[in-house]
């Protein structure tokens, strides 16, 4: 279903009418998490945008349900931008995500399991998401599959990763080479998120390689390697640890 069609007729064109006052909406590359379901405790989403952006942008951004109903006060009041001034990372208010807080026993969740929501910027819709079920498991790199690569080319190796991850968290996976010096190449998040792939700069020389990833490493939901994001107050999580999965190129 087209995400303009989700959009009851009266609410989209209200929204476009809004709009039209405002100065063109910047042009949004991508919007991650780019899968078609997000769980109902997400705590950030992030927007990559085709050039730099000026000014304010978080104002401009609504979540709605499908009638183009506006949820209620979901965003953190703070813009966290790349160097480049080209992708925004958005939090959804942590209050609220996380369990046992006075906004979350207030105000209530800000997604609920089975119901679609729509980010809006300045009025037009820009990416649809099915809510799924809270996920406080996290990543577990033990779950991880690599792919073979052959020595004397540069296949790239494919990570499937047991769940997505956080979209800006790319370079927080590397591969050691066989004399535990960081690999130069091309890295990237594909199939929402759930798979990275890294393609080297050099080809591939037989030997005993590492992929590891840092222990900072987050799903979407703010749990990391190790750690949760509903851990209690009064049980804080250690420090984080790296993951290291050795593989052989042959």
């Amino acid at each position: 279903m087209r995400i303009d069609r989700c959009l009851s007729a009266a609410a989209l064109a209200m929204a476009l009418t809004s709009a039209h006052a405002l100065p063109p909406a910047p042009r949004v590359a991508l919007v991650q998490p780019s899968g078609p379901e997000v769980p109902a405790n997400l705590l950030r989403l992030s927007l990559q945008f085709q050039r730099p952006v000026e000014g304010p942008v978080l104002a401009r951004l609504a979540l709605v349900g499908p009638d183009g109903t506006q949820l209620q006060a979901p965003f953190f009041e703070q813009e966290l931008w790349s160097p480049d001034g080209k992708a925004l990372t958005v939090l959804m208010h942590p209050g609220r995500v996380k369990s046992g807080l006075n906004a979350h026993d207030e105000l209530g969740p800000i997604l609920s399991p089975g119901e679609d929501v729509i980010l809006v910027l300045d009025g037009r819709p820009i990416k649809r998401w099915r809510v799924g079920e809270a996920d406080t498991a996290g990543p577990d790199a033990t779950a991880w599959t690599l792919s073979a690569v052959r020595a004397g080319s540069r296949q790239p190796l494919v990570v499937s990763l047991d769940g997505p991850i956080d979209g800006r968290d790319a370079d927080y996976l590397a591969v050691a080479d066989p004399h535990g010096e960081r690999m130069a190449g091309q890295a990237r998040l594909v199939h929402g998120e759930r798979a990275w792939t890294f393609v080297p700069s050099v080809p591939w020389s037989a030997g005993t390689y590492k992929l590891v990833a840092r222990g900072t490493l987050e799903d979407p939901c703010g749990n990391r390697l190790g750690s949760r994001f509903e851990t209690p107050a009064q049980a804080p999580p250690g420090a984080p640890v790296d993951a290291e999965i050795p593989f052989s190129v042959r």
